[in-house]
């Protein structure tokens, strides 16, 4: 039996003049009626590659990981991962369409990587690269975007209309959902909440300007200060100090938490000052956009009420007009680390549909051609064979 796969590697060229360029601005509208396939999601982030094959609800049927290229490695290196990831979970499923989430930052037509931070992607036309080794469409995203995207299709975010995801990681990722529709902004940018300033003068960030506030309540702050009290042989690093060996580098974001859980009255101490500074960024945020529901996701985010529950506290001090209207509310994110990869296939599914159709079309119009060329054929055998006689 010819499965989908099949046709579109017989007739690459065609498949990929009908790639749909951009998906449809009513998102809510359009992924209640895509077609109900299997599609490959991609969350490309500064350590990890991940892609899974994901059914339309959400459901991951099979998943791969590797690790990410080297950052002074070409966007060929990253291209030939994504493209042996694809390949290889498409001998055993039939994949009619990948997403992509990209830590960076995609333009408005989600075809071209500006920039990203952990990887050689300056103006990389990653979507057309692809697009010409693979038999299927590929849609590219922002990875917090993806990410938001899977929350309120099948997480914490599920029935709201207006959401902002937060994602706390090495820095600080976000994304705006309002009516089912993700709000990129004009150039595609929208969402980068981690470099708001909230400190005039405050601690450099990587981006270049101070006192972004992912240099208070991010992965990296939390190692930071965690480190600086080691470094300084602070009696209340003493624990941490001795879990590391006295090697202070391999104090990590996860260590931390664990330690916090085990009660440790630093590392708690950490996560509060993280959280409290979560907060005020999320009161920041509800004053310019009034969101229903902030989802909190993310590896720090691990850390559960450790941080939530100081952030929540934050966050109510610090709300314009407390007391005097609704507040939002803030979960932590249910679908973890699979959040950008779930979110990403989900997205490629809107472009599958078009796809899906003009495959139909040249399916049909080739079995036609088939049937008239095998017509022809038998016509021209019957009269050789009266001929003959």
């Amino acid at each position: 039996m010819t499965t989908y796969r099949d046709f579109a590697l017989a007739h690459r060229g065609s498949a990929r003049a009908t790639v749909l360029r951009t998906v449809g601005t009513r998102e809510r509208r359009s992924h209640l009626t895509a077609p109900r396939v299997p599609t490959v999601g991609i969350d490309i982030g500064g350590t990890k590659v991940m892609a899974g094959v994901v059914d339309a609800d959400g459901n991951i049927l099979e998943k791969l990981r590797t690790e990410t290229p080297d950052k002074s490695k070409s966007p060929k290196v990253v291209e030939d991962t994504i493209t042996e990831l694809v390949l290889d979970l498409s001998d055993r499923h039939d994949v009619h369409a990948v997403g992509i989430g990209a830590a960076g930052w995609v333009d408005a037509d989600r075809s071209t990587i500006l920039f990203a931070p952990h990887l050689a992607w300056r103006n990389e036309p990653l979507r057309d690269a692809l697009q010409a080794r693979l038999a299927v469409p590929v849609m590219v995203d922002n990875d917090a975007n993806t990410a938001a995207w899977a929350e309120w299709r099948f997480g914490a975010g599920r029935g709201e209309d207006h959401l902002v995801m937060i994602t706390l990681g090495t820095g600080i990722g976000g994304a705006i959902l309002e009516d089912g529709q993700v709000k990129r902004g004009k150039y595609g940018v929208a969402g980068e909440f981690g470099h708001m300033q909230v400190v005039p003068g405050g601690h450099r960030c990587a981006c270049g300007n101070r006192g972004c506030w992912e240099q208070y309540s991010s992965g990296n702050a939390l190692v930071r200060e965690a480190r600086e009290l080691a470094t300084a042989d602070s009696p209340v690093a003493y624990n941490i100090i001795e879990r590391v060996g006295g090697n202070i580098p391999e104090i990590t974001g996860p260590l931390i938490t664990e330690l916090a859980r085990e009660g440790d009255a630093m590392c708690v101490e950490l996560l509060q000052d993280i959280g409290q500074w979560l907060g005020v960024g999320i009161a920041n945020l509800a004053a310019a956009l009034d969101p229903s529901c902030f989802v909190i996701g993310g590896g720090v985010s691990a850390a559960d009420d450790l941080l939530i529950a100081p952030a929540r506290d934050a966050f109510r001090r610090h709300l314009t007009g407390r007391g005097y209207r609704p507040e939002a509310r803030i979960a932590k994110a249910q679908l973890g680390p699979e959040a950008g990869m779930v979110g990403a296939a989900d997205l490629a599914r809107l472009v599958a549909r078009r796809f899906r159709r003009a495959n139909r079309r040249r399916v049909e119009r080739y079995e036609r051609y088939a049937k008239a060329a095998e017509a022809v054929r038998r016509t021209g055998t019957t009269r050789t064979t009266q001929g003959s006689d």
